[in-house]
């Protein structure tokens, strides 16, 4: 491993890796443009091919691949040996372990997190009739689509935005689920034809976050996290990657959870819902749990250990996919 390079001296450009797709760089370049806002810094995209990029690009199935972070960690090799000052991220994609020598400079505030429907003749998931294709990569939704149990064929889907809406356009699919964060960014949240309440179907832990890395002994990170940072939106990120993290379910498995930080009676107060599935929705375990945003992590990990308490290892055991939570 090479060793941490100096960040670009005050009046040279910071340099932001992004992945090359339209959704990553649009989010990358919201961060940038925040950057360039708040640390008066000039700052320039940096575009980096991920093992995730390449796969999609060649149509390639992400099933059996040897990372959860496929999309994660050619962004971190850039910043560690120095190509970039900043790596940022989906923070859904990130693996729940710590990378050595990179530090979580901030959480932004997150976008709406929970999923879409992009339908035909503008249907809602409920009327859409028995039958009908609806397209997802993620086996969390493919799980929460078969616990629905509306007799609905779910189909697999790969592919970008615009890829997958056209499979909709097209009647390859009658329907696709997205996540609603990356449309809003793409300014095309006016295409959903529905949002899915979580009581139907929880988002993936940090799903409408975004993640920005920088070198941990990089002087900078401190500075991203006191002009960038949303203490609220990384309260509620750490508890679903907690959650996560301790149902060992990594980014493949059909695992949903969704975080909130409120004012309850006694101050802040955070709540945390989560849901484990079989792969065919047939057996789940949900619970909540509320706690003190302070202890975000503590709250999550708990909640995740009742949860394998009351049968969610074995849920777990059984939907070990090797496959990445897309957007």
């Amino acid at each position: 491993m090479s060793a941490p390079q100096e960040t670009a001296p005050r009046g040279t450009a910071l340099r932001v890796g992004t992945r090359a797709s339209v959704l990553a760089t649009t989010q990358s370049r919201l961060v940038a443009d925040l950057i360039a806002e708040r640390l008066g810094r000039e700052v320039e995209l940096v575009e980096i091919a991920t093992e995730g990029d390449r796969s999609q690009a060649a149509g390639t199935s992400l099933v059996g691949s040897s990372s959860t972070g496929v999309f994660v960690s050619a962004l971190r090799d850039a910043l560690l040996d120095g190509r970039v000052d900043v790596a940022v991220h989906s923070l859904k994609d990130l693996p729940t372990y710590a990378a050595d020598g990179i530090t979580l400079a901030a959480v932004p505030t997150r976008e709406d997190p929970r999923d879409v429907v992009v339908a035909r003749d503008g249907l809602t998931l409920g009327e859409l009739p028995v039958g009908s294709r609806v397209g997802t990569g993620s086996p969390r939704r493919a799980a929460q689509l078969h616990a629905l149990g509306l007799g609905v064929e779910v189909v697999g889907v790969r592919g970008n935005v615009d890829t997958r809406i056209a499979k909709v356009r097209s009647g390859e699919y009658d329907a696709v689920v997205l996540a609603r964060a990356g449309l809003a960014r793409l300014d095309r949240v006016d295409e959903a034809t529905e949002v899915l309440d979580p009581l139907q179907m929880l988002p993936a832990p940090g799903q409408g976050a975004l993640a920005v890395e920088c070198r941990t002994d990089d002087d900078l990170a401190a500075q991203l996290r006191e002009v960038l940072d949303d203490p609220r939106t990384r309260a509620a990120v750490e508890a679903e990657r907690a959650v996560l993290a301790t149902l060992e379910g990594g980014c493949s498995a059909p695992i949903g959870a969704l975080a909130e930080v409120a004012e309850g009676e006694d101050g802040e107060e955070l709540w945390v819902r989560a849901i484990a599935l079989s792969p065919d929705g047939a057996l789940s375990v949900r619970m909540s749990a509320t706690g003190d945003p302070a202890d975000a992590a503590g709250v999550g990990d708990r909640l995740a250990k009742e949860m394998l308490a009351d049968g969610a290892a074995d849920l777990t055991q059984t939907s070990n996919i090797d496959k990445v939570q897309n957007a």
